[in-house]
């Protein structure tokens, strides 16, 4: 899940740990499992696999882990999947993308669209809401990496667009995150930049950027969370994203 560090706050304060982490290791293995089977169980020759085991590398996911993923996509019974994208709106507006990763399109649809319906949202046709959003390349470090100046200074010099922050969970010693973008073509070289000069980050993904955020009123916060939870803890769904602006608690 990108972009949605309150969300993420609210789900440690309710003890959702674990099972983000399960699910977190779940989608990451099989991406590593899709990348292998595209291109190659070879890291070094595969770059969208290189990058899968450097988001799991960073996620703290076990090197046994890691290998099992990589080795399934070779096996005689390795599963093949459909990459699919869904566009919708949530409460109040929101503009909603959805990635999903598939055995059985229809498993998929029929889930995300009731997903949508029942959570006071609307699937929408390809395209109606992807407008809304620009496709950048984002690489995450942990605030503990490099302080404001320090993380800028080499993220521009990487040839990176922006860097951001967002803020982390004091309270459940979550540490916040410097969020660095560049151009989509840019990712693989401003990423190697960084990664030797500041080490190993901790996510490097290409994603949907909003251009505008939409505002979100006070009375539909926990509704539009809600929807987001939903479509993120569906079993084909690898990537939510969204253009909300939550208020400030």
């Amino acid at each position: 899940m990108a972009g949605h560090s309150k969300w993420a706050n609210i789900q440690h304060r309710k003890g959702r740990q674990d099972k983000a982490r399960g699910k977190l290791f779940s989608k990451l293995s099989k991406e590593i499992s899709i990348a292998a089977k595209m291109g190659g169980p070879d890291p070094d020759m595969n770059p969208r696999l290189r990058l899968a085991v450097a988001n799991a590398k960073g996620q703290s996911m076990p090197k046994d882990n890691i290998q099992r993923a990589i080795d399934k996509a070779s096996g005689a019974d390795a599963e093949t999947y459909e990459e699919i994208r869904y566009e919708g709106f949530g409460p109040g507006g929101v503009g909603i993308i959805v990635e999903c990763s598939t055995d059985n399109r229809n498993r998929a649809a029929s889930d995300v669209r009731t997903a949508f319906s029942k959570n006071g949202g609307n699937l929408g046709e390809t395209g109606a809401v992807a407008f809304m959003f620009d496709q950048v390349g984002e690489i995450r470090y942990s605030e503990e990496v490099a302080d404001e100046d320090t993380m800028f200074e080499a993220a521009i010099e990487a040839g990176a667009e922006d860097v951001s922050y967002e803020e982390g969970d004091a309270d459940e010693g979550v540490p916040g995150e410097r969020v660095v973008t560049c151009a989509r073509d840019d990712l693989n070289e401003v990423s190697a930049a960084l990664q030797e000069n500041l080490g190993e980050p901790k996510s490097v993904n290409i994603i949907w950027k909003p251009q505008t955020l939409t505002p979100v009123e006070a009375d539909k916060v926990e509704s539009v969370l809600r929807i987001l939870e939903v479509l993120d803890d569906l079993d084909d769904v690898q990537n939510v994203y969204a253009n909300a602006d939550f208020p400030d608690e």
